[in-house]
């Protein structure tokens, strides 16, 4: 299992790095509470200066929130599991599953992998690789075959099927079915 903590060094950069993003925030947000330049932030009681930083936090928290978000969407959108997620994140896979729901799609059942298509008096056949894309595989009404590109799967089942749509029409007894 990889190990997701950082050195004391990098969590020294990190505080530096964050701390410098944070403050011209801090200070925006201090300069429209108060209608002073950004530059005077710190003339003012240490509560109120304190106060500003907080809300800036608050703004940087919930911007972590929403990249972390779409961090897991994009993990579970290449096939990681809520298990994954999880022990990434240091919880459960429930707990994984509460915090990103729709993060990880379920899987489709066996039989939904492949599909038949039939136009034109010719069939292709929709196939699911293992990561998810999809391709065709066809014989027209003249007797010619064709296939998806290999090395390009396509993202959807209906992209796949609307490609194998068009082979299956320019492959139509008595030609073009424009």
């Amino acid at each position: 299992m990889a190990v997701y903590e950082i050195t004391p060094e990098e969590q020294a950069e990190l505080d530096k790095a964050l701390y410098d993003a944070l403050n011209p925030l801090a200070s925006a947000i201090r300069s429209r509470e108060t209608g002073l330049p950004t530059d005077r932030m710190w003339d003012a009681s240490p509560v109120e200066v304190a106060l500003s930083v907080l809300a800036a936090w608050k703004a940087l928290d919930g911007e972590v929130k929403r990249l972390t978000e779409r961090a897991a969407v994009t993990a579970g959108s290449y096939g990681a599991s809520y298990e994954q997620l999880g022990a990434v994140w240091g919880i459960t896979r429930q707990g994984a599953r509460k915090k990103w729901p729709g993060a990880v799609s379920r899987p489709a059942p066996a039989t939904a992998g492949n599909s038949a298509l039939a136009l034109f008096g010719g069939t292709a056949e929709l196939v699911q690789s293992p990561s998810g894309g999809w391709g065709w595989t066809g014989r027209g009404a003249d007797g010619a075959s064709g296939a998806a590109a290999d090395g390009a799967p396509y993202a959807t089942a209906e992209e796949a099927a609307a490609h194998a749509g068009a082979f299956l029409k320019e492959h139509a007894l008595g030609g073009d079915q424009s």
